[in-house]
């Protein structure tokens, strides 16, 4: 019998992953998280910097700077992590946490799903999002106030600056004539 599989599983789940070489991304620290990997991060951009800071701050991770590392630098931080047992300590630590709920995800689904039935769609969970009109919700009458205040203020700098002007040159020419 042949299987096909539908997904292809995260590397930072396959049995034989010690460590995981990460830009930052939140998807991949979740990952690494959840299966208790350390991981060597080379934040790129973004928000990247900080996810990295932050599970360097947990210790379950090493951070290098993309732009100044060499090959020695990546092959010492990934030897530090592998052979260091407090990383992947703090990793399995970190892990539980991330695991331990009070109910089961199934069991969760199921009760949400019983509890809008039983309140008939559960209007009261909905966002206030769903009771604004179309201009609302797309921002449009701010961006109209906005723009009628842009246009007010520079309409005003420009008959300020004319007037301004006008008596300038009026006290110019009251100069030249006397």
């Amino acid at each position: 019998m042949i299987t096909i599989r539908t997904c292809s599983p995260s590397l930072p789940g396959h049995p034989k992953t010690r460590a995981f070489i990460t830009h930052g991304g939140t998807n991949g620290i979740y990952e690494a998280i959840y299966h208790g990997i350390p991981m060597v991060g080379i934040p790129l951009f973004a928000d990247q910097q900080d996810n990295i800071v932050h599970m360097k701050a947990k210790g379950m991770c090493m951070d290098l700077n993309f732009h100044t590392m060499t090959a020695p630098d990546l092959v010492e931080a990934l030897n530090t992590v592998i052979h260091n047992a407090t990383y992947k300590e703090n990793a399995v630590r970190l892990s539980q946490i991330h695991r331990e709920q009070p109910a089961k995800p199934l069991d969760r689904a199921v009760f949400w799903i019983e509890f809008i039935m039983r309140h008939k769609g559960a209007k009261h969970l909905r966002p206030a999002a769903h009771h604004l009109t179309w201009y609302q919700h797309h921002c449009l009458d701010i961006l109209a106030f906005l723009a009628a205040g842009a246009a007010v203020f520079f309409f005003s700098a420009v008959r300020c600056c004319t007037f301004c002007c006008r008596k300038c040159g009026r006290a110019i020419k009251k100069r030249k004539t006397e």
